[in-house]
């Protein structure tokens, strides 16, 4: 047994002062192999405390269904984290933000028109609590205070950004110490007045993010928790990507100058990030402030280590200002991790998705265009197929509410795009004889923050040819998560030119090591290694590459399947040793 709490202004653990110096390492954006080196990276670097978040969707993809295996071990990386000396911040509140998908909220509580996320509201409740009741008691023997390395957990997360009801807050907090979380809870929001009027809650520890103006930030805590620790939860210390807009970085030294000044105020801190990792799959967030914004599957965020675990710039500085407020171990880093330039891989079979349809999914029907959530679909593609009676001219199709990008095809040819961000109406043509209307509909990832994360995907309220709206439709669900049933055939014999289809091609490993694929030539589409889904490359960047694990190779024969939505000027990919950010 252990006891962290609070004394004064003061952290005590074991009855002494402790300053936490924390970094944030998400395990499921880490391969588990991978854990220990950045666990090993944080401490020599100066760090006693390890922060993560827990996503919900990972835990519980299905409901009522769990997992917890593999990269969504969360217990192993805890107890691998106390043992190797470090201290745990968990964060397991049902939201997190994170620039992850939905704010790691199960895309299956969408199923219900009615719910209300994040509110005391009894239905919403009932999945929390259903969810904490298999989460919360994993939780309980890695306490400090039963002999294990977590020291606080956080009961809801930014919430006065969000709303202020503060019996939800209170229900969360009374929940999570009914199931036996007896250490210290906190919350986190942002330092201004009505973030911390709606996120604050009695009994509960008050922390603020932010990026910089230390000083600042912390006198508006103090002006609502006037006793107790300062802490900043999150110093983003750097930021995220979206597709379509300029890669984002933060000079090494402008960090160095931000954390000094907090530590001079006598703050805690945990670095958000400290190792951003990778949203694989479509785990990738998107946000929605002035228009819709998808965040790409680099989280690199521009921070200490970089997406494939080598210490950068801001590493070196930020320990330098460690130096100076705490005794540091010696600096020993884990062995590189070696890269390599595998050259170029071929794709020399593939086959069109529309022949391929039956062997992916089943159809099913529905009178309008429903969302994915409605047919139990999470992530991935939604396709819609009718027939339009003719004859017609003059009329446009419309696309009531997309999420997120539209593909439309007219008896099998393409015949234009409509997206969230520009949702364009398409002239469309039908003949006496009538049409078959195909709309292949791209969920990009949920809106993760804000008031507009209810965010359905696919076909949100009705296609229409001018103002008529379209009924009897047959959905196909494309989640994109089995591939082992396609068909392939040789290039030469399958290729449907610029309607979307699948590539498969083989390359040889004699020795496992971190590697980039490169897109180059490629418009947009999905990359799945090994049956594991990589995530998205997209030409508008600007992320050029996606990284890949060692422990995601074979030695020996490794299958490339990449699924392109536009067509490529050759169907070859690049193996390369470094990362294109953009």
């Amino acid at each position: 047994m252990a006891t962290f709490g609070i004394q004064g202004n003061d952290f005590v653990y074991e009855g002494n002062p402790i300053r936490i110096l924390s970094g944030a390492i998400h395990y499921f954006r880490v391969v588990p192999e991978y854990w220990e080196d950045r666990l090993l990276k944080l401490k020599a670097c100066g760090f006693n405390t390890v922060e993560t978040y827990v996503a919900w969707n990972i835990h519980e993809p299905k409901e009522g269904q769990f997992n917890f295996k593999g990269i969504a071990d969360v217990e192993k990386f805890v107890r691998l984290a106390g043992e190797l000396g470090l201290h745990v911040i968990v964060r397991p509140s049902p939201y997190i933000c994170a620039e992850w998908e939905f704010g790691g909220l199960p895309a299956w509580l969408l199923k219900d028109s009615n719910l209300r996320l994040r509110s005391y509201e009894e239905l919403y409740l009932a999945k929390v609590d259903a969810y904490f009741d298999e989460l919360l008691p994993r939780f309980k023997p890695l306490l400090c205070t039963n002999g294990g390395p977590i020291i606080a957990m956080q009961i809801e997360n930014e919430y006065g950004s969000y709303g202020n009801d503060k019996k939800y807050l209170g229900y969360i907090r009374d929940g999570m110490k009914k199931r036996g979380m007896d250490v210290l809870l906190f919350t986190s929001d942002g330092p201004e007045d009505h973030m911390l009027q709606g996120g604050m809650v009695e009994g509960v520890l008050e922390t603020v993010n932010f990026g910089s103006r230390a000083a600042e930030a912390f006198r508006k805590l103090r002006e609502y928790q006037p006793e107790g620790p300062l802490m900043c939860m999150e110093f983003w210390n750097g930021w995220f990507d979206h597709w379509m807009e300029e890669h984002q970085s933060r000079p090494a030294a402008d960090v160095a100058d931000a954390l000094e000044e907090m530590l001079a105020e006598g703050g805690s801190v945990n670095f958000y990030m400290f190792h951003g990792g990778t949203n694989f799959g479509f785990y990738n967030g998107a946000n929605h402030i002035q228009r819709y914004e998808p965040t790409v599957n680099s989280y690199d965020y521009d921070t200490l280590l970089n997406e494939s675990g080598e210490p950068t710039e801001k590493y070196w500085v930020v320990r330098e200002v460690l130096e100076r407020y705490a005794e540091l171990p010696e600096a020993k880093l884990p062995a590189p991790i070696p890269k390599r330039a595998y050259g170029k891989v071929r794709l020399e079979q593939t086959t069109g998705l529309f022949g391929q349809l039956d062997r992916l999914s089943s159809p099913v029907q529905r009178t309008s265009p429903e969302p994915m959530e409605k047919v139990g679909q999470a992530y991935g593609f939604i396709l819609y197929s009718t027939h339009v009676t003719g004859p017609r001219s003059g009329m446009n199709l419309v696309l009531q509410e997309v999420r997120d990008r539209a593909l439309v095809f007219a008896n099998g040819k393409y015949v234009g795009m409509t997206e969230r961000w520009n949702p364009v109406e398409l002239p469309l043509e039908v003949p006496a004889e009538g049409l078959r209307l195909d709309v292949l509909v791209e969920n990009m990832g949920r809106v993760n923050y804000g008031p507009l994360m209810r965010d359905p995907k696919g076909v949100t309220e009705g296609i229409r040819l001018g103002n008529q709206f379209l009924y009897d439709w047959t959905i196909r669900t494309l989640p994109l998560d089995n591939l082992d049933q396609l068909d392939f055939a040789a290039a030469a014999e399958a290729s449907e030119g610029d309607l979307p289809s699948f590539y498969r091609g083989t390359f040889k490993v004699e020795e496992k090591a971190d590697t980039f694929v490169r897109f180059d030539g490629w418009t947009k589409g999905v990359a799945f290694l090994n049956g594991v889904n990589l995530g998205r490359y997209w030409e508008v960047g600007p992320t050029r590459t996606l990284y890949v694990p060692a422990p995601l190779l074979r030695e020996g024969e490794n299958e490339l399947i990449v699924f392109e939505l536009h067509g490529t000027s050759a169907p070859v990919v690049q193996l390369t040793d470094k990362a294109d950010l953009g």
